[in-house]
């Protein structure tokens, strides 16, 4: 199988494990015996998990507090694991928020912020741990992108944009090293009812979508891993947002605009 066995001295990096889509990985993780290290901002919230993927899975649960937009942070993140002995595995860059109104409405800083943690630190954390996943010629990564990847979004273009970024990096990387070992895997969700809604002020946009797009974050979850577990390079979760993903791909640019135009 592509994901690779767990081992006493190997870890699974969740980023954004605190809640939602993040979490429901760390389980499914750790139901397959991984170690996990738990990264997000919300300390409390990581060690409760923490704890009970240890209680309930028996296995070694990490907590490393960590805001993946500031460079200084990744690079003590960096030095916590090897501080722990820990190897990376697995890596599942799930950290992100996004923006939904126009542009120019939108504060310069959370722009920043938004490309920093969708495509920065995706970036930034495989290149710390990619090149020894391929040296030791086992290892997996999951990016995270999301249906909003296959077209643009206006009223949300600079997450559409960043999405477009994990998706095609993390295809490009899946050939790259698909011959050593390794497997990338990108994500690409379609909307689900997590804390996501909360962090990206996405609530009004989220009311409009339609009903067979939403999934549970523990379904999505399930579909990630058993893509890392098959070597895919693309999960979409969903029939219907698979079917809207071809939409986006084949339609005309000015067409979904149109369609796509939320302002």
């Amino acid at each position: 199988m592509a994901l690779p066995s767990p081992a006493a001295d190997t870890t699974a990096l969740v980023t954004g494990a605190s809640s939602g889509l993040g979490e429901a990985m760390a389980w499914q993780l750790a139901r397959r015996g991984h170690g996990v290290t738990l990264v997000a901002r919300n300390e409390e919230r990581l060690r409760l998990l923490a704890e009970e993927l240890s209680s309930d899975c028996g296995v070694r649960a990490e907590v490393v507090v960590c805001d993946v937009t500031d460079p200084a942070a990744r690079d003590r993140l960096a030095a916590e694991l090897e501080r722990l002995g820990m190897q990376v595995d697995v890596l599942i860059n799930n950290a992100g928020f996004g923006t939904y109104k126009p542009f120019v409405e939108t504060p310069r800083e959370r722009v920043l912020e938004e490309v920093r943690v969708n495509t920065e630190a995706v970036a930034d954390l495989t290149a710390r741990w990619l090149p020894a996943m391929v040296a030791r010629r086992r290892g997996a990564v999951l990016v995270t992108a999301s249906t909003a990847a296959f077209q643009p979004l206006p009223g949300n273009a600079t997450y559409a944009a960043a999405k477009s970024f994990a998706l095609s990096f993390a295809e490009a990387l899946h050939h790259e090293v698909k011959e050593q070992g390794v497997t990338v895997t990108a994500l690409c969700p379609g909307p689900m009812k997590t804390g996501f809604q909360d962090a990206s002020g996405a609530h009004e946009f989220a009311a409009g979508l339609p009903k067979p797009l939403w999934r549970t974050a523990d379904r999505v979850a399930e579909a990630a891993i058993e893509g890392l577990e098959r070597g895919r390079r693309v999960v979409i979760p969903g029939a219907a947002n698979r079917a809207l993903s071809t939409v986006g791909r084949m339609s005309p640019r000015t067409a979904v605009l149109r369609v796509m135009d939320s302002t």
